[in-house]
C-alpha cells in the first residue's frame, strides 16, 4: 500500500511539474546575437531539472517528455517535430546527468558539479545531433536548403560558412548560455522549493 501511495504521490509530482514546464516553454525567446531565430530559449528546462533533483533522473526525463508532447498537442509544430525531438534530446542531456550526479552528492556542491556536468553533456549532445540529425532532418522535412540554414548563421557571424560552422559557432554557444541560464534560476529557487516535492 506505501507504494502505491508513493507511485501516486510521484505521478502527481511529475504531472505537475510538467505542467509547469509547459507554461514556462510557451515564454521563449531567441538569442540573436549568437543564434539563428529558430533556435529559442525558454525555462521550461528549470522545472525539469527541479524534478530530476527532487525526484530522480527518470521521472526528470518523463517530465521532459510530457513536456514537449503536450506541448505539441496544445499549440501543434512548426518544426515537423524535429524542434521538439530536438528539446527532448538535450533536454535529457543536460537533466540526466546532473540528476544522476546530485543523487549521488546531494550538497550544494554536488547540485553545482551536477549542473555543470550536465550543461557540459547537453552542449555535447547538442553538437553531435545538430550536426549530424537535426538539422538534416529540419532541412529535409521543412524543405529548404541547407544554405539557407548556414545563411542564418551567416548573417550573425560572417566567417560561417558550413554545416559544422553554424554548429560550433551558434548551437554550441547557445547550448552554454541555455545551460547556465537554467542552472543559475535552479541555484535561487531549488532550496524554496524542494521540501514541496519531498513531502
Amino acid at each position: 500500500m506505501e507504494n502505491r501511495v508513493l507511485s501516486v504521490s510521484m505521478i502527481v509530482k511529475v504531472a505537475i511539474l510538467s505542467a509547469i514546464a509547459v507554461v514556462l516553454m510557451m515564454f521563449q525567446m531567441p538569442l540573436p546575437f549568437i543564434a539563428p531565430p529558430f533556435y529559442q530559449i525558454d525555462l521550461s528546462e528549470v522545472a525539469v531539472l527541479v524534478g530530476g533533483f527532487a525526484l530522480g533522473p527518470i521521472p526528470g526525463v518523463l517530465i521532459e517528455l510530457f513536456k514537449n508532447l503536450l506541448m505539441l498537442i496544445m499549440t501543434g509544430t512548426q518544426t515537423a517535430c524535429v524542434g521538439e525531438l530536438s528539446n527532448f534530446i538535450v533536454g535529457c542531456a543536460f537533466v540526466v546527468p546532473a540528476a544522476i550526479y546530485y543523487q549521488r552528492h546531494k550538497s550544494k556542491k554536488g547540485a553545482l558539479y551536477g549542473m555543470a556536468l550536465g550543461t557540459l553533456v547537453m552542449t555535447a549532445v547538442g553538437f553531435i545531433t545538430n550536426y549530424f540529425f537535426i538539422i538534416p532532418a529540419y532541412v529535409m522535412f521543412m524543405d529548404l536548403d541547407l544554405e539557407v540554414i548556414v545563411g542564418m548563421g551567416q548573417a550573425i557571424f560572417s566567417f560561417i560558412n558550413s554545416k559544422f560552422m553554424l554548429v560550433l559557432c551558434c548551437t554550441t554557444p547557445f547550448n552554454l548560455i541555455k545551460g547556465i541560464v537554467i542552472s543559475l534560476v535552479t541555484t535561487i529557487i531549488y532550496k524554496h522549493i524542494s521540501p514541496l516535492l519531498h513531502r
